[in-house]
């Protein structure tokens, strides 16, 4: 996974609640055995007509919107377990989600792939719904070292919570087994104590 510290990025706005697995990424593209793809058909029930066809009215679709940050309703990732949501976010070019809730295996399911969920209250939700519809040029920053998210020009910032184990695995890069890896050292010296020092 790409290593993550700070961002700064325009976002984009999806105040919708209760989205659920199933419309991040419907059942009939799971089929692929690989991650890559799966961007194509984020939200492609909301994105595109039945006849193929273009959704101009759906934000993705929207030039005005850009950037790497989703700003999302309230109870984002509901439904079923599938990773392939969190594949379809990365692969689209997200790296951070916005929600005052997450269903906790997408949490899971998302930091695992090197997607930030941050938690935020409704109020600040709400306003950072507000303030990018207002101006879609606006800056959000996202710090995971200081654990913060905030508007640039803007005095609005709130902190959030992070799992210290995904916190780090985020900011080295690394995967379940790339943490394994990192303390490979540690291990051997704790084994040769174990050998050395028998009970």
């Amino acid at each position: 996974m790409e290593k993550f510290l700070h961002l700064r990025s325009r976002a984009v706005p999806l105040p919708i609640e209760n989205v659920d697995t199933d419309q991040i990424i419907p059942a009939r593209f799971l089929k692929a055995t690989n991650r890559d793809g799966f961007g194509n058909n984020l939200f492609r029930d909301w994105r595109y007509h039945k006849d193929g066809s273009e959704n101009k009215e759906f934000v993705l679709n929207n030039n005005q919107f850009e950037g790497e940050v989703l700003i999302a309703g309230h109870n984002f990732g509901c439904g079923s377990s599938r990773e392939h949501a969190a594949w379809a976010l990365s692969d689209y070019g997200f790296k951070v989600i916005v929600s005052s809730f997450f269903a906790d295996i997408f949490k899971g399911n998302a930091l695992n792939n090197g997607v930030l969920p941050i938690q935020v209250s409704d109020k600040f939700l709400k306003t950072l719904i507000e303030t990018v519809n207002d101006k879609p040029e606006t800056t959000i920053e996202v710090n995971l070292k200081d654990q913060y998210i905030a508007v640039e020009g803007l005095n609005l910032k709130e902190s959030f919570d992070i799992d210290t184990y995904k916190k780090t695995c985020l900011i080295n890069g690394y995967d379940d087994i790339d943490f394994l890896v990192s303390k490979k050292t540690k291990i051997e010296a704790f084994e040769k104590h174990l050998l050395t020092n028998p009970r």
